[in-house]
């Protein structure tokens, strides 16, 4: 019973986290719209870190606590996540397609958000300095965003729902509130609970932290984007789908990243810097170029999808140095 413990305190924790964040983003962007607040603003500010924040709460915390390899490992598994499991299972719905143009450019600036995750990666460590720069990158990603959007209107932001911006969704501003207390209590008391299990089970399973972080953690923390898209699936919403991925991926990696390194130094362990790192790279390169190609995602190519991140957390737990 002993041994159980920690895996049902990993799963309220995840519960706990994924749900709070969700009333924490209601409650905000019902705040937010009660005080006339542009739903352009809310939604490139509210509703797209919404689906990272589960991600940067764990981060910030796991850096806090000295567990930097779960830090790093959340970023990169979960952004692997968000390619091959979620866009994986949603195109088992429905087959996945995007408009090409914004797939050119928030694709794009994916891959380079990428590209500059691995440079940074390859010395060793992101500190204090590489976080500030990255922060910096996405304040500026958001103002182009912003822009774009003011000048082509919001259904030029393919990565932020904006029916969820809506009048109609807001709630009293007491119920709000309540919901914005509630889900900082949920997220605070889930990330508690995670970190501490997930360093508990790494420790009794004789593996790094970094290993828990690139797939429990990961796929915990990918609830929201998950939802999202089999909700968007479900809704033929194909565009929504891709969009939400790619943003999703660039604000774990500018922002909960970034965040992370100002609150301390992240070392990046070799398994990271040989093989994960990696894999992340080449599943936002393949994903890319899928949707440029004008190939859409359907239910064949999401089983390998699936098939591949099946194999990726197998060799996770085989070992990467005895396979590679």
């Amino acid at each position: 019973m002993a041994e159980i413990t920690p895996y049902a305190f990993l799963i309220i924790g995840l519960i706990l986290l994924s749900g709070g964040a969700d009333y924490l983003v209601r409650g905000a962007v019902s705040i937010a719209t009660a005080l006339n607040i542009s739903p352009l603003v809310v939604g490139l500010t509210i509703i797209a870190f919404g689906t990272s924040l589960p991600e940067l709460v764990v981060c910030v915390r796991a850096a806090s606590a000295g567990a930097a390899g779960l830090a790093v490992g959340n970023v990169v598994g979960s952004n692997i996540a968000n390619i091959l499991l979620v866009l994986g299972a949603g195109a088992l719905i429905c087959p996945i397609s995007a408009n090409r143009k914004h797939c050119l450019r928030d694709g794009s600036i994916m891959v380079s958000a990428t590209l500059l995750f691995i440079a940074i990666a390859l010395t060793g460590s992101f500190a204090s300095l590489s976080g500030t720069v990255m922060i910096l990158l996405l304040l500026t990603f958001l103002v182009f965003s912003y822009v774009q959007g003011k000048k082509h209107g919001v259904d030029d932001l393919s990565m932020v729902d904006m029916d969820e911006v809506a009048p109609e969704t807001a709630v009293p501003m007491m119920r709000a509130t309540l919901w914005v207390i509630t889900g900082i209590i949920g997220v605070a008391i889930g990330a508690e609970l995670l970190i501490s299990s997930a360093t508990t089970i790494a420790r009794s399973l004789g593996v790094g932290e970094e290993v828990i972080g690139l797939t429990m953690v990961a796929v915990g923390t990918s609830l929201p984007e998950l939802a999202t898209v089999i909700a968007a699936a479900t809704k033929r919403q194909s565009g929504l789908i891709v969009g939400n991925v790619i943003g999703s991926n660039i604000f774990n990696i500018l922002g909960v990243m970034g965040v992370t390194a100002t609150v301390a130094d992240i070392p990046v362990g070799g398994q990271i810097l040989t093989f994960d790192i990696w894999v992340m790279a080449a599943a936002a390169i393949v994903l890319v170029s899928l949707i440029l190609s004008g190939s859409a995602l359907n239910r064949r190519k999401g089983t390998v999808f699936l098939a591949l991140y099946a194999a990726y957390i197998a060799i996770q737990y085989a070992g990467v140095d005895r396979i590679i």
